[in-house]
């Protein structure tokens, strides 16, 4: 990433998509350090259908795109799990996350869980709480996000240092 001295790097968009929860926050890099612009929950009605559902996170998505013009989008990769009903609506999910970052000609990058959890916390099993402490404590927030939005945030501090180290 070349910047023109005394330029502010773009922000990551980073994503964890969620059929009821999405999470999403805004980082940017800045030397060692972490700016959290912002954050926050797409919070769904699970009694709507799914095309209301991946339309309503598109179209915040698309709302984020415009007022925070990220260089990059970073979304948590698929979990799968004991339920595979569960982890096709989440693959739609996040393909809506996917196409939304597409129509807008921004390129994506994808981390497993248990990657982002280890970038953050240290360990790869860290659960939920561990992961919003060590999110607020490498932004300078006073206290953990929700939990979605920490994972959003997670996933942007994931991909700002695969691009630290070169990844």
């Amino acid at each position: 990433m070349s910047l023109v001295p005394g330029s502010v790097p773009a922000p990551v968009l980073g994503v964890d998509p969620g059929s009821r929860r999405t999470g999403w926050a805004v980082v940017r890099g800045r030397g060692a350090r972490f700016e959290l612009l912002d954050f926050g929950v797409v919070a769904l009605d699970g009694r709507a259908s799914l095309q209301a559902r991946l339309l309503q996170i598109a179209d915040r998505l698309e709302g984020l795109l415009q007022q925070y013009r990220p260089r990059v989008l970073a979304v948590e990769d698929l979990f799968v799990s004991r339920h595979p009903r569960a982890a096709v609506v989440l693959g739609h999910v996040r393909g809506a996350v996917l196409l939304t970052a597409a129509r807008a000609g921004l390129a994506t990058h994808a981390y497993p869980p248990a990657l982002v959890k280890r970038a953050v916390v240290g360990r790869g099993r860290a659960d939920k709480a561990q992961v919003a402490r060590l999110v607020a404590a490498l932004t300078g927030l006073s206290e953990p996000p929700p939990s979605d939005a920490a994972d959003a945030v997670a996933v942007a501090i994931t991909h700002l240092q695969a691009e630290r180290a070169g990844m």
